[in-house]
């Protein structure tokens, strides 16, 4: 008996945890895809073009984004955790439900391809990208991010055919501080020398 309710207990405690509704809760809404073009039309729309596809190199492309990875980015702006004076004076017009609509209308648009341009550095990044860095302990950024750049959502964002000049810029930023909203990247990006951070972010702008 000891036995099995051993087993039973160590079931319960692997068995994954769920959110619990009761019989007349009702289960958490669902965005608004309406409301949330209207507020990326109103909020967004002028830095990072009509459809999430920016066409400039310093503000990312959004199109296509984990709508989770999107809203907590924007959250994080909102509350100073992620530093920008721009991104927090336009995030702190919006409420919770504003970035759960703007990030799920994001994550439906499609994203604009985009490609390596700087062809003395691709094998280098793609080596980075791929398998890492062993003897100086950087893990391979497919690891997280997906050998073809998707991401995994709710966990890491979507880099496939981002701008070279936003990656370099945000590797750049986790490597000195600036940006310390999320730790595994910050140490990652401490190994990373200004060559290896411009090699693997021309090399994702090509990834598909």
């Amino acid at each position: 008996m000891k036995l099995l309710a051993s087993l039973l207990m160590a079931a319960v405690l692997a068995a994954p945890a769920f959110p619990a509704f009761s019989a007349g809760a009702a289960a958490p809404a669902k965005a608004d895809l309406a409301k949330g073009e209207a507020s990326y039309s109103t909020v967004c729309v002028a830095c990072h073009a009509a459809d999430g596809n920016s066409s400039i190199g310093e503000n990312p492309k959004l199109a296509q984004q984990h709508a989770d990875y999107l809203a907590k980015q924007l959250q994080e702006f909102k509350s100073g955790k992620r530093a920008s004076a721009v991104m927090q004076g336009f995030a702190s017009m919006l409420s919770d439900e504003d970035m759960k609509n703007v990030s799920a209308w994001l994550a439906s648009k499609p994203a604009a391809e985009g490609a390596a341009k700087d062809k003395a550095l691709v094998a280098l990044g793609e080596r980075i990208y791929r398998g890492g860095i062993a003897d100086r302990n950087i893990a391979a950024c497919a690891g997280c991010h997906s050998p073809n750049g998707a991401g995994i959502p709710s966990q890491y964002p979507r880099l496939s055919g981002q701008h070279a000049v936003y990656t370099e810029q945000q590797l750049k930023a986790f490597r000195d501080g600036t940006r310390n909203n999320n730790l595994q990247m910050t140490d990652v990006a401490a190994k990373l020398n200004d060559r290896e951070i411009r090699a693997v972010s021309d090399y994702i702008a090509g990834l598909r």
